[in-house]
């Protein structure tokens, strides 16, 4: 009897616990039911009160290109990473974040799934084209050959000369599935509702010719969903096949989806275009659906920055960042990039793009939020400069690969310091779960940082003025304005923006705070101006010409170091558009610069005692940013928010009481 008392005991203890949760995790049909149920017991804040910090798009060893490249780390040493676990990376090297993160979109390959791993596994004379077993060989001989094994692959899907095993996916649907399902399986199985939430995804890969469009997919379900569906594949498909399949799923299963456009600036101008993907006219149903399904992309990674470029943004003296090597070409560079190319490349073009569509068609595509994110391939999710583990595990950290050539096809043209450390992707929710970070997507509730952990709010309204930052500000802006990704209706006054910013708390000061306005002016044009709204040392940087002049730099180039003596550790304003117009359909985003700091390349160059060549040394010392979503000013008729029951368009009230 005391035995069974004892046992009734412990079972109650487990029960209450919650352990019983993880014993069931060998069966993901009941995980699911159990995920599902502590999620819903996850109390959610009145409004969204906390940041929280992920990356969307991480590549592991399932990815066609990632396990050639030499990663041998799988989804579960990823999602460890992640949480703050220390994993050791491919090349032996202990890795760990200082800081864990708080969610993870694995973002593996919808093409090619695993497909490298079992050409590699197969026993080699049963490979009958020429071609694989070539890069059979290859991945066999060396990592080096493995690498250029994987480049040629790349360059043969950009000139549709892959394989025919590689171009069916048919004919490895059985093993995709096992792979995925495996894949869901262990995504439920790290998800610790208010803790730390993984995703389900893919990268869907369209690549026409090498013009990179590749879209994140972002489920916000578990195995019990998913598991009905396949990545959708990119080769030979278009973008609307795409939102066709996530409106297939959302039917079919009554769960959510969404994707996130890849950092544009490999596209060849493709990612933002005014046509259709066949070249007709865009139709206002096209841009409606673009704009339903495309809530936020990602503006900045590993691969570049594609917020602004200096041809479309002359007079903005910040428009310089992450572009240098990424101007040359597509992803491949198999096609050569002029300067007619790049209003399609960068988000601030799009975002005037879509105003400009909107007064024609009625409905804008380009109305969507920003999102920053690695892309590594390493399993590892990083973008601090200070740990940067490589685009891939054949650049993991060693001596001079800042120096070196790094070019993700067989042309040649992009050197190592090209590459940043990635970004991050910040989300306002009310709690850590899928369905509240993933639902801050939707309404566009978010911002990108290049890497520091840099706090940004930002809301839109009317009437505010200094005295609007007392008090508790945060809850009378949520109640009598929109924050960031929010719409403003025109009622005829010049609308009012609260931003405040708190620096890294483990980095560096803040330099300034902007606001980038785009707007269409009488004439339809689009417009843009960039606006210095607030700055560390106000009464001693005056302005010179209409300009703020330069913060300085603390940076020690021989040690890779730095001092917070400049800068502010937080800025804020209230802030009326001057250049108001009645009528006029307008954007407004936040962007914050930090003051100058090493990058990647600096801090390899001190650690491995190596020289940077002159360019690269040239471009070792940066600002670090982040952008916000815009708030969009224009008529009452425009389009409604991707997801009304939480959005904060024209609600005059909190968007949490509905």
């Amino acid at each position: 009897m005391k035995l069974k008392k004892w046992a009734i005991a412990v079972l109650a203890i487990l029960l209450a616990g919650g352990i019983v949760y993880w014993l069931t995790r060998d069966d993901p049909e009941a995980t699911a039911r159990e995920l599902a149920d502590a999620e819903a017991a996850i109390e959610l804040t009145e409004y969204p009160e906390q940041v929280f910090w992920g990356d969307t798009h991480l590549h592991t060893d399932n990815s066609v290109d990632a396990f050639g490249f030499g990663t041998r780390l799988g989804p579960a040493e990823a999602l460890k990473f992640a949480r703050g676990d220390k994993v050791t990376s491919t090349t032996g090297i202990e890795a760990q974040l200082s800081r864990p993160l708080d969610f993870l979109v694995i973002a593996d390959h919808s093409d090619g799934l695993g497909a490298t791993r079992r050409l590699y596994d197969a026993p080699r004379v049963a490979i009958q084209d020429p071609t694989l077993l070539r890069w059979h060989d290859m991945m066999h001989e060396s990592p080096e050959q493995s690498q250029r094994a994987i480049a040629e692959l790349i360059t043969a899907a950009s000139d549709g000369t892959l394989p025919a095993a590689l171009r069916d996916p048919e004919r490895s649907a059985e093993t995709t599935r096992d792979i995925w399902t495996t894949h869901l399986a262990t995504i439920d199985k790290y998800y610790e509702p208010g803790k730390f939430t993984p995703f389900a995804g893919f990268e869907y890969t369209l690549m026409p010719d090498g013009n990179n469009l590749h879209r994140v997919v972002m489920f916000r379900d578990g195995y019990d969903r998913t598991s009905q569906v396949l990545p959708y594949p990119g080769l030979s498909t278009t973008p609307e096949g795409l939102w066709d399949y996530m409106d297939g799923y959302e039917a079919k299963t009554g769960g959510n989806v969404l994707a996130i456009p890849h950092n544009s600036n490999l596209s060849n101008g493709l990612m933002f275009e005014l046509t259709m993907s066949d070249g007709g006219p865009m139709s206002a149903d096209y841009a409606r659906k673009r704009a339903q399904r495309e809530p936020v992309v990602e503006v900045t990674q590993i691969k570049g920055d594609s917020e602004a470029h200096p041809f479309l943004s002359p007079n903005d003296e910040f428009a310089n960042f992450g572009n240098v090597g990424w101007e040359l070409g597509n992803l491949p560079l198999t096609a050569r990039k002029d300067n007619s190319m790049l209003g399609g490349e960068y988000v601030r073009e799009a975002l005037k793009r879509g105003l400009s569509l909107e007064q024609q068609l009625g409905a804008n595509p380009y109305k969507f939020g920003m999102i920053g994110s690695t892309d590594s391939h390493t399993s590892l999710a990083t973008g601090d400069e200070d740990n940067f583990f490589g685009k891939h595990t054949g650049n993991e950290p060693t001596e001079g690969r800042a120096n070196e050539a790094q070019n993700l096809g067989t042309r040649d043209g992009r050197y190592g310091w090209h590459y940043l450390a990635g970004g991050y992707a910040a989300v306002w929710a009310r709690a850590n779960t899928r369905a509240a970070i993933f639902d801050a997507m939707m309404r566009r509730e978010v911002y990108a940082t290049t890497g520091p952990r840099m706090v940004v709010r930002f809301f839109g309204g009317f009437g505010w003025d200094e005295e609007s930052l007392g008090g508790e500000w945060v809850r009378t802006a949520y109640e009598t304005g929109v924050p960031m990704g929010g719409e403003l209706d025109d009622r005829g006054e010049a609308p009012t923006f609260i931003v405040s910013a708190l620096k890294d708390p483990d980095g560096a000061h803040l330099d300034r705070v902007q606001i980038v306005k785009g707007w269409t002016d009488a004439s339809g044009n689009a417009q843009e101006r960039v606006y210095d709204v607030v700055w560390s040392d106000m009464d001693e940087r005056r302005r010179v010409a209409g300009k703020v002049p330069a913060v300085g730099d603390t940076v020690d180039r021989s040690n890779a170091t730095y001092t917070n003596t400049i800068g502010a550790p937080e800025l804020s304003a209230v802030w009326t558009d001057p250049d108001y117009r009645e009528g006029e359909r307008a954007f407004y985003y936040v962007r914050v610069l930090e003051i100058p700091t090493p990058r990647w390349p600096l801090f390899d160059a001190v650690k491995f005692g190596f020289e940077l060549s002159e360019d690269a040394l040239a471009d070792a010392v940066a600002q670090e940013r982040a952008y916000t979503s815009p708030i969009w000013l224009g008529p009452a008729t425009s389009e409604a928010p991707a997801e009304p029951q939480t959005a904060a368009r024209r609600v005059w009230r909190a968007p949490w009481r509905g």
